[in-house]
């Protein structure tokens, strides 16, 4: 995802190597995570394809299968690996996330601790705001869970600048070695309110956090606990409509064909049951509506500033 060099310079490999992970593309609402092996294949619906013949091609290539049929090969991003990553919790999306980094102003070179891990959706993209010389902590309670996202960091080449602990954040609070040092905090837990204390803790002066948390009964608790250490708190709820862009059939308002000058346009013509031809009155446009896919209430995104002294 992101090829960090021993000298922390960030560069990315345009061309696809054995060993690499790419997003195969099928199309919007079907996409794969898949690493290359020069003696592996790939079977679906669009026939078999090689993997050998995807070495040494730039990402973004469109590669076809021994049928005929084809794909796309795209790099792994943040905003690609969010929609095929394995769903161990509920993941935050693209919305919520650049929400995120925007409001906690997350920048190259920052310190950022989070709780919990989880699907590591979130944590990926904090990575690639730190980097090259940032770093992210994440911490989360269950062992086999923060296991599979570490596994996870290495496949994505993320390992060097994110770093997994497992610790149950809201009953032992975060270790005491990043006090005063954290940039930002992000708390993703059932009960906030009992590791913001120990989020101020870790903050330096100006440092900024943000909960999220489905229901507003825990938004309601932790900004009640958030008013003793921390000032500019706000809460947002971030709802994304798509809409669909494509060419469709309507019908001409002028039904008789004829432009604003009296001349006439062509047009198609359709058969009668008779034999006899007609115009057509349907005439193709470009149409915009709302995607059916939209997603509607995710959580709520709570933000605080740490007190200065």
């Amino acid at each position: 995802m992101l090829a960090i060099d021993p000298a922390k310079k960030l560069s990315f490999n345009r061309l696809i190597s054995n060993g690499d992970l790419v997003i195969v593309y099928e199309r919007h609402d079907n996409m794969k995570a898949v690493t290359v092996s020069e003696n592996s294949v790939l079977q679906n619906r669009f026939g078999v394809f090689k993997h050998s013949e995807w070495i040494g091609k730039p990402f973004g290539s469109k590669v076809f299968s021994n049928k005929g049929g084809f794909v796309y090969l795209l790099a792994p991003t943040p905003e690609l690996w969010t929609l095929v990553l394995s769903h161990r919790t509920q993941i935050l999306y693209i919305a919520d996330i650049s929400f995120v980094i925007m409001y906690l102003e997350v920048v190259p070179g920052c310190l950022v601790l989070e709780s919990g891990t989880g699907s590591g959706s979130l944590t990926t993209s904090l990575a690639r705001a730190v980097a090259p010389t940032g770093h992210v902590h994440t911490f989360d309670f269950h062992e086999q869970r923060a296991g599979s996202a570490r596994d996870d960091f290495e496949r994505t080449g993320l390992s060097s600048i994110i770093s997994v602990r497992v610790r149950d954040i809201q009953g032992e609070g975060f270790p005491n070695e990043f006090a005063g040092l954290a940039d930002a905090v992000f708390l993703d837990l059932p009960q906030p309110w009992l590791a913001i204390p120990s989020a101020a803790k870790m903050l330096k002066q100006d440092g900024t956090l943000c909960s999220f948390s489905p229901c507003v009964e825990q938004v309601q608790r932790s900004c009640e606990t958030l008013q003793n250490c921390f000032t500019d708190i706000r809460t947002f709820e971030v709802l994304l409509r798509t809409y669909e862009v494509r060419e469709g059939k309507m019908e001409n308002l002028n039904g008789d064909n004829n432009g604003s000058n009296g001349s006439s346009l062509p047009c198609k013509r359709r058969q009668r049951s008779d034999g006899s031809y007609a115009p057509d009155s349907t005439v193709s446009s470009v149409m915009a509506r709302p995607c059916g896919e939209a997603r509607g209430h995710t959580g709520f995104l709570t933000f605080a500033r740490l007190k200065c002294l």
